[in-house]
């Protein structure tokens, strides 16, 4: 392999406790294995967008690659041409770059090795370790059997090695039909293990391949590719998922039939599994497919082009990956964990100001009218150098109708008749007059009257009061789009439906709710997409990346400021 140097700038490199990988490196390390090298991959397949836990793999590789001044190689394991797409190769590109990672110049392909995992197929055969079977696929399990009950041979099993090597080669020459014939390793139909028990290595394949066309007929097994792709590229640590340790037996042996040079060394650790969500990208694929999201990059959808749309940070998420770690512990994380990373990072970043979410009008009766003043409002109070930035005040403004009660209850500190709140960065109002709809009894107006000596930073008069709420000038805001999002799922575990269920029955119908009724503040409406914003006593927002304009943004909510399972009215 052609040698780099993946650069990683500028990626926050936290320090890192030694979790169970980590000491193994280091033993391996000290003892003088791998030549001292330290040389991981992420293999992703092409066959669909990556999730949030793609980038508990992608930071752990490219994290220790890093760490121990080694090497992190991007493959792409893209041995099933029915299910693969170049679509899904320039997103993964795109999503492990905006993570902040980089893998080097070059970009690997288990397809490049296709040659020569074909030559190591037939070295088995010739060694008398595979043989050609044509057992239907269907028929498999009754001769595979279950781990507490030995299999039977393939009547198959005993084929000549001239006779496996014809039938292999006409395979390859595609005179069978898909399904009619595989090759299978010949291990052992007694194994406990039943990933021994003669697993298939290479199918018939009659799709073309997103690289090599209609070059190939035959492909080869995920198993059989995955572990000659990790010797060909002198991989020496295959970090995998806990459901790969089973597999580990068959790893070792295919590289241990044909004496490859490079003999990595696969570690299993704990997928991250997230409440409320669905991480199998069958599953994913179904949600887009049968249009129960807009697409892979939907704000409801755990993948990371919808985290990013939504407006996660990659800071964020590098982060979640770190506080969850590294551990063989199968357990379900609380997707509030992923939230709080995001509102830690925008708390520090966001930009404040003031959107009305359901306005309610007030006319402040002893204002003059026509009159408007400019009050300053901090940008970030957490980041004084984004200094201040103007925000009209006139005799009309508009606040929250939650933030008023006609009959309001013992501990309800905001706006009713009579009582007084503090406009946030302005002034003082107190209620005298409430305007109803007679038709329906609706609250529609308040007019009340402000304190001339209380506007907020001036130290005339420190009159304090119970409540400060938010609020935007009537005559100077405008109505943006904008899209609060639900959890996807309403229970905690989707991927384990009920009897009977299939996970989408758990799916909520209230996950999208669409406003067009707020107001914001005027500086939001030449937002762009990339920029961070703190919808004050709301939530985070971003202006989406597909459905802005210029001018016209349409804001997500990334998160609501609280932990908590917040509703649409938020």
């Amino acid at each position: 392999m052609s040698e780099y140097k993946p650069s990683n700038e500028g990626v926050d490199q936290p320090t890192v406790s030694k979790n169970f990988i980590r000491q193994r490196i280091d033993q391996d390390l000290a003892q003088g294995l791998h030549g001292g090298r330290v040389i991981t991959r992420f293999p992703p397949e092409p066959n669909g967008y990556l999730h949030i836990g793609h980038a508990k793999s992608i930071c752990l590789n490219f994290g220790i690659a890093r760490d121990y001044a080694g090497e992190c190689h991007l493959r792409f394991d893209d041995t099933n041409p029915a299910a693969e797409d170049q679509e899904y190769v320039e997103s993964i590109q795109d999503d492990v770059r905006w993570l902040g990672f980089d893998w080097g110049e070059t970009t690997y392909f288990a397809s490049d090795y296709f040659d020569q995992i074909h030559d190591m197929a037939v070295t088995l055969i010739r060694q008398g370790d595979a043989y050609v079977c044509e057992v239907p696929q269907e028929n498999w399990a009754e001769y595979r059997g279950v781990p507490s009950r030995p299999g039977k041979e393939s009547p198959f099993r005993h084929r000549s090695i001239e006779e496996n090597l014809r039938e292999f080669e006409k395979m390859k020459a595609g005179e069978y039909p898909e399904g009619s014939r595989v090759l299978r390793a010949r291990i052992d139909m007694c194994s406990p293990n039943i990933h021994l028990r003669d697993p298939a290595i290479y199918r018939i394949k009659t799709a073309s391949h997103h690289r090599t066309g209609d070059h190939w007929k035959i492909y080869p097994m995920y198993d059989f590719t995955h572990c000659l792709s990790d010797a060909i590229e002198e991989i020496t640590h295959s970090l995998c998922t806990l459901e790969f340790e089973v597999h580990r037996p068959l790893y070792d042996w295919v590289l241990e039939k044909l004496q490859t040079p490079a003999r990595p060394q696969q570690i299993e650790f704990a997928r991250l599994s997230l409440s409320y969500t669905v991480m199998s990208k069958r599953r994913l694929l179904k949600l887009v497919e049968e249009g129960f999201v807009e697409s892979w990059d939907d704000p409801r959808m755990p993948t990371i082009s919808g985290l990013r749309r939504r407006g996660y940070t990659p800071e964020s998420i590098r982060h979640f990956c770190d506080t969850i770690g590294i551990t063989k512990f199968k357990g379900i994380t609380d997707i509030s964990l992923l939230e709080h990373s995001l509102r830690q990072d925008l708390n520090q970043r966001a930009v404040r100001s003031m959107v009305v979410m359901h306005p309610l009008r007030v006319v402040i009766t002893n204002y003059p009218a026509g009159e408007v003043e400019e009050l300053p409002a901090a940008r970030n109070p957490e980041d004084p150098g984004l200094g201040e930035r103007l925000v009209p005040f006139s005799r009309e403004i508009l606040i929250e109708q939650d933030d008023f009660m006609l009959n309001p209850p013992k501990k309800f500190f905001r706006l009713s008749p009579g009582e007084e709140v503090r406009l946030k960065y302005a002034y003082i109002i107190k209620c005298h007059d409430v305007i109803t709809d007679p038709a329906s009894g609706e609250v529609i107006e308040l007019r009340c009257t402000y304190d001339p000596d209380t506007r907020s930073g001036t130290g005339t008069v420190n009159r304090k009061v119970k409540a400060t709420i938010h609020w935007v000038s009537a005559g100077h805001g405008f109505q943006p789009t904008i899209r609060i999002f639900d959890r996807l799922f309403l229970v905690e575990k989707p991927d384990e439906p009920e009897e009977g269920k299939s996970f989408l029955d758990y799916l909520n119908p209230d996950s999208l709710h669409t406003i067009t009724s707020a107001v914001a503040e005027r500086g939001l409406k030449e937002a762009l997409p990339g920029q961070y914003f703190q919808f004050e006593r709301i939530g985070y927002f971003v202006p989406d990346l597909r459905l802005s304009r210029p001018g016209e943004p349409v804001f997500n909510r990334s998160v609501a400021l609280k932990d908590s399972w917040t509703k649409n009215r938020d």
